[in-house]
């Protein structure tokens, strides 16, 4: 994550349409029935424009996050002012009799397509460079057109054009334009301090902490206790685990098993990206439209604010060193129990920002929360491919490798642990991480888009 730019080389790729189905990602129309699937079409849009953009699948999850937000909202308040089966979020106008399959296609572009244009540089040169934007504006309008014309149809695009304002205009100012790219910031010199991990010549976003969270008070407010002191015997324990199985394999000796290193791989990719995917595998056939409005508004603002919570942590809590720094700082670190490796080196480049706590696993933890509690339960099954496997196996190829869960928690879990085998995170930074993630899931399906009776 973040750490394959090296600040400014990308990859461009042409967008294309893709329809997760049962975790997989296939070609298909968007679709226009009156079920949820006009709106798992447009967050399937929305991610393909995120992996268009290159903000996916692994260099800026952090825009990510609050573009699927914004868009869902707009969709969430558009849906509500043609009936209102929840509470709206930025806009509440009345649009009875309009389509709402106008109102979904305006509320996701006219979000979509302003937020793409406003990507900072170098994902700016990506939303021009692979047409993005085009290819956003394309689906907009075959959605169109594929509707009646009528007054129902115009009072729709209306209605989806005016949540979409206000969800633009609530989110002026909310500082997201923080500087990504911090070759200026202050590394630590003492043990445990962060400082550029190898690879890395900047910090990334540590900014996004102040940015104005969606349903969270404030960034603070579920912040977890400090990691363990470097003296102790619990960091100590944690140390070892990481350095015996987070190593690269080559430079570095791991004790991983092959299931392991698929496992370390396969969640390497954007949260953001991941758990839309497995919303929508789990939610196709299942929803109508103003449920699949809600599912994908609480769970991108859950995502949201996850990564402006877990960011205010890591930066102005606690700045924690990276496991590759600590092993190869270890004769420094005052605990007689660790010993260092001048060489360590994980499986993948390490990210640039602090170890505490695992933002991935705060992700995780919110939105297998918002799921279950969605759906009234845990224990539905599902399975997904990946990005960031090796070539020949991600969800782009003919045959990709499709992992099976039985539960949210079990995902969120493995995606935890994935952190450990990469050798990115503490495992104290894990379990902090979910059990943050799981109160910021909480929280935003306790207070934001309530259900009206």
């Amino acid at each position: 994550m973040y750490s394959t730019f090296r600040r400014w080389t990308v990859t461009l790729s042409t967008p294309l349409l893709l329809i997760a189905v049962g975790g997989v990602a296939h070609a298909g129309p968007a679709a226009k029935s009156s079920d949820g699937s006009a709106v798992i079409a447009w967050n399937d849009i929305a991610a393909t424009a995120a992996l268009g953009a290159c903000l996916a699948p692994t260099n800026n999850p952090l825009h990510e996050s609050r573009m699927y937000a914004m868009t869902h909202i707009a969709v969430n308040d558009a849906l509500n002012a043609i009936d209102r089966r929840s509470r709206p979020y930025a806009f509440r106008g009345q649009a009875r009799g309009a389509s709402p399959e106008a109102a979904v296609a305006a509320a996701a572009r006219n979000v979509l397509v302003p937020l793409l244009r406003e990507l900072p540089a170098p994902f700016a040169d990506c939303v021009s460079s692979a047409k993005v934007v085009d290819g956003v504006e394309a689906r907009y309008a075959a959605a169109i057109n594929s509707i009646p014309g009528g007054s129902a149809k115009t009072r729709g695009i209306a209605a989806g054009r005016a949540a979409a304002a206000a969800i633009l205009t609530a989110r002026t100012g909310d500082g997201s334009d923080t500087q990504l790219f911090d070759t200026a910031y202050p590394q630590g010199s003492r043990p445990g301090e962060y400082r550029f991990t190898p690879g890395n010549d900047f910090a990334f976003a540590p900014g996004w902490g102040d940015v104005t969270p969606f349903v969270l008070r404030t960034a603070v407010q579920f912040r977890p206790g400090p990691p363990y002191a470097l003296t102790s015997q619990r960091y100590a324990r944690d140390f070892f685990e990481v350095k015996r199985l987070g190593g690269d394999g080559v430079t570095t000796p791991s004790a991983r098993t092959a299931d392991q290193t698929e496992i370390a791989r396969f969640w390497v990719e954007s949260s953001p990206l991941r758990w839309n995917r497995i919303a929508r595998s789990v939610a196709a056939g299942k929803l109508d439209l103003w449920e699949s409005a809600r599912l994908f508004g609480l769970l991108n603002m859950a995502l949201a604010d996850g990564y402006v919570a877990t960011f205010n942590t890591k930066y102005q809590a606690y700045n924690f060193w990276r496991p590759v720094t600590a092993i190869r700082n270890a004769a420094n670190d005052g605990n007689p129990r660790t010993v260092p490796d001048p060489t360590w080196t994980p499986l993948m480049i390490t990210p640039p920002i602090p170890d505490y706590d695992s933002g991935h696993s705060v992700e995780g933890g919110a939105a297998a929360q918002v799921l279950q509690r969605f759906f009234g339960s845990d224990r539905i099954g599902f399975e997904a491919c990946s990005y960031t496997l090796l070539a020949g196996q991600t969800c782009t190829d003919a045959s990709p490798v499709l992992r099976r869960y039985t539960s949210f928690s079990r995902a969120s879990a493995e995606n935890g642990l994935s952190r450990i085998l990469v050798g990115f995170h503490f495992r104290k930074a894990v379990n902090a991480g979910i059990a943050h993630g799981v109160q910021i899931g909480d929280w935003t399906v306790n207070h934001s888009l309530q259900p009206v009776r």
